[in-house]
């Protein structure tokens, strides 16, 4: 038997909610049932895989109730949490059931179950009094009518108050009356005369069976007095009574006043009136005045519990003969309940590229108020990106309605109000946060378009140039910048052996000294890189200037100075004032005022016959050349650049003041003196000791080959029989040139600064006046007075060298 009314039906209704199956789910079980007993498969009946249940985080939402059920995600089934007691859940109230929420989460969904609670046979019928009193006369006519106590049943359907049998039925028989609420009133209807003195008193049970199985059933004992005549029993006015009353009345509120009259005389004609439902509901809520028959209230009614009662009332006189009616109230509703907001699953988060229509919320919302009491309206109180849409009856979801932006909102506090359309309209509101999580959307951004740097030449390696910054507007790792050199080049040259940037801090330092001479500015690029995933990225272009520094000094092209040759300017002795004898031609390498150059005049041998052009540097003379001028004139000219400090360099000078050559000539000995100190003494130091170490090793082969040969020769003379020829030395000649060894000639060598124009004649005999060039001089020739006889030195040289 129980396992018949344990059976179960599934019904199951599939309709579309925001691309989610929303379904309803209805299960039935008796009521009793054990803790841990199955409920059903809510997983195979809304066809949801174990998996889905456990990554959505399945859980019931069941409001303020009692939890009675619980779900197992392992198994995906309901099971019996707590043992159910149908009547303490519901009273008389049918059917009985229980609401709740099945709630996934990510996507959220929810499915509404419905487990109805079937009532098991667990009640028997009580009766309220231990029993029942009657005092009836004797003279009571066949037919007289005595209402019973009802028994209570708290079973309900075919488990409720069955039928009622009395016993014994000598005098009394039942008599039964359905009412349209289902009750039934009792009457115990006398069918044979009573007889005072035969029987005085009678007694008689009275038993209430209902329709389960096993039947059960309870009785009370009714006993009756058998009282001297009363022919009349009471008679109500009306045999049913209807009154409304506003719900939340105070106590003692007139609801309606009853009536009854008896027509005898005396004590038989007085009639005294008490309610008698048997329900300690209506006893606790009602009384009535026992004389007057006015039903007062003296408890608490409220519409939501009960929108109608039924007071039965009894008439009674004092001999025993009662009359029955009933009073139907019909309770007003009154708006006195707010809207209950029930939030059945939130989201803490959604990301700022959520989809339009994503749910953030679902929520039940309901009012126990009738008709437009109870009918609600939600909305959002505030304009953000968010709608409020009602998605099957009582239920609401909050959907974005825009796209959200992290960046311009990073947090929203949604407010939900509900409002009922009672007079005057109640209201309630709940409150929750949602968080905008952080999606890359935004690339980092440069607080310029472009940058411009300048740095001074000669720098140091490493030297920080400037920074580059980037911001990024989103958060935490994808607002982290990175910065990066895109490759590229300068002048053939990867761009990363002149700059490097720090990819935390966007400094960029110089990765070698720079020289303005060789480069003067370079492009390069920096890209900006955050860390979301996928990275984005932006790029700016960046000019770096190199700035010149005064690290050249002037370098003279004209005159040039060489240590082999000597260059002299001619002024004529004629010359004017103003005569421009040179020009002294410099350049500087640098740049702007580092390159303007300036000339001075810084040694002259006759300082008031020259002068120098501060801006052209031309040479120019200052007055008139008289004969009185030497003719070798030296200058010292100084080029100085306009740096800070300033550089310089010197030039030399040297000017003949003469009208021919040859007197120039015999004047610059003493020029090309100063020539040779000035030639690099460290050079001459190696040169000589190298020349000194050869002319050693020299010497020493050519005395081991003269004595090898000497040897050789005397060895040869010894065995020879030849005449000797006697050895004269090259060159030779007789005083009185009659021999036949050529005579010796000497040259007069006139030599100009171009030596392609030197003249060359040739001189007089050995015996007079020659010409000889100093093999130690650089290539002026000194005139040597021969006063000897040219035959005392056999040997001597006579050379020319020209330069």
């Amino acid at each position: 038997m129980m396992n018949r009314t344990m059976s179960r039906q599934v019904l199951i209704f599939l309709m579309v909610f925001l691309n989610s199956a929303l379904g309803q789910v209805i299960y039935s079980i008796p009521e009793e049932l054990s803790k841990g007993s199955l409920v059903g498969n809510i997983a195979q009946d809304l066809g949801l895989d174990l998996k889905r249940l456990k990554t959505g985080r399945a859980r019931l939402h069941i409001g303020n109730s009692a939890e009675y059920i619980v779900l197992n995600k392992e198994r995906g089934v309901l099971l019996i949490k707590e043992r159910i007691d149908r009547e303490a859940l519901c009273k008389q109230t049918t059917p009985c059931a229980l609401h709740f929420q099945i709630i996934l989460e990510n996507p959220i969904e929810f499915y509404r179950v419905t487990v109805e609670i079937t009532d098991i046979n667990d009640n028997a019928p009580i009766f309220k009094m231990n029993s029942m009193l009657f005092e009836i006369s004797e003279s009571a006519v066949r037919g007289a009518k005595f209402v019973l106590e009802k028994a209570f049943d708290s079973d309900v359907g075919i488990n409720g108050l069955r039928s009622y049998s009395l016993n014994p039925t000598d005098n009394f028989v039942l008599k039964l009356h359905d009412h349209t609420d289902g009750e039934k009133e009792v009457e115990m209807i006398l069918q044979k005369p009573l007889d005072r003195e035969k029987q005085q008193e009678i007694s008689l049970v009275l038993t209430a069976v209902d329709g389960g199985e096993p039947q059960l059933s309870g009785t009370v004992q009714i006993h009756v007095t058998v009282l001297d005549a009363n022919d009349n029993a009471p008679v109500f006015k009306q045999s049913m009574y209807r009154a409304s009353l506003a719900e939340n009345s105070p106590k003692g509120s007139l609801l309606t006043t009853v009536s009854a009259a008896d027509i005898d005389q005396g004590s038989y004609g007085l009639v005294t009136y008490s309610i008698s439902s048997n329900s300690d509901l209506i006893l606790d809520l009602f009384e009535i005045d026992e004389t007057t028959g006015e039903v007062h209230l003296i408890g608490e009614v409220d519409y939501e519990t009960s929108k109608h009662y039924q007071i039965d009332i009894k008439a009674k006189d004092h001999g025993g003969l009662t009359d029955s009616c009933k009073v139907i109230l019909d309770i007003i509703d009154v708006n006195d309940n707010n809207p209950i907001i029930d939030l059945m699953s939130t989201t803490p988060s959604i990301p700022e590229d959520a989809k339009f229509q994503t749910v953030v919320a679902v929520m039940s919302v309901h009012d126990t108020d009738s008709d437009n009491n109870g009918v609600v309206k939600c909305f959002l109180s505030e304009k953000i990106p968010f709608t409020i849409e009602n998605s099957s009856k009582g239920f609401y979801s909050i959907v974005t309605e825009s796209n959200l932006d992290r960046e311009r909102a990073s947090e929203y506090n949604i407010t939900v109000t509900c409002s009922d359309e009672g007079v005057p309209s109640l209201s309630s509101s709940v409150t929750l946060t949602l968080q905008i999580s952080d999606v890359n959307d935004n690339a980092p951004v440069f607080e310029r378009s472009s940058y411009e740097a300048y740095i001074v030449e000669n720098n140091t390696p490493g030297l920080s140039i400037f920074t580059v910054k980037a911001r990024d507007a989103d958060w935490n790792q994808n607002a982290r910048v990175s910065y990066i050199l895109e490759d590229s080049s300068v002048n053939g040259v990867p761009v990363s052996t002149y700059v490097s940037v720090s990819a935390d801090s966007g400094v960029i330092h110089a990765v070698r000294s720079f020289d303005y001479e060789q480069i003067k500015d370079f492009h390069f690029r920096v890209k900006a890189q955050d860390g979301g995933s996928p990275p984005l990225s932006s790029n700016v272009s960046v000019k770096i200037l190199i700035q010149d520094q005064n690290d050249n000094a002037p370098q003279v092209l004209y005159p040039v100075q060489t240590g082999g040759s000597l260059v002299a300017e001619m002024v004529p002795r004629s010359a004017e004032v103003g005569y421009l004898v040179t020009k002294v031609v410099a350049v500087d390498v640098d740049s702007g005022q580092n390159a303007w150059l300036s000339y001075k005049l810084q040694k002259a041998t006759d300082r008031a016959l020259f002068e120098v052009g501060l801006q052209n540097g031309e040479i120019r003379t200052i007055r008139q050349v008289t004969d009185k001028d030497a003719v070798k004139q030296r200058l010292t000219v100084v080029v100085e650049d306009n740096g800070q400090p300033s550089r310089s360099a010197t030039v030399n000078v040297n000017v003949a003041v003469a009208d021919s050559f040859p007197e120039v000539l015999s004047e610059f000995t003493d020029f090309t003196q100063d020539m040779e100190y000035n030639d690099n003494l460290t050079f001459y130091l190696v040169l000589a000791l190298a020349v000194v170490s050869f002319l050693f090793i020299t010497c020493l082969v050519v005395i081991i080959s003269v004595k090898i040969y000497r040897w050789r020769q005397s060895r040869i003379l010894y065995q020879s029989n030849l005449p000797v020829i006697p050895y004269y030395p090259p060159r030779y000649s007789d005083t009185l040139g009659t021999g036949t060894l050529p005579h010796v000639y000497n040259y007069e060598v006139c030599r100009t600064t171009d030596s392609s124009k030197s003249d060359c004649k040739f001189g007089r005999a050995g015996s007079q006046n020659v010409l000889i060039m100093d093999p130690s001089s650089t290539g002026t020739m000194q005139r040597i007075q021969s006063d000897k006889s040219i035959l005392d030195e056999p040997d001597s040289p006579l050379e020319v060298r020209l330069v």
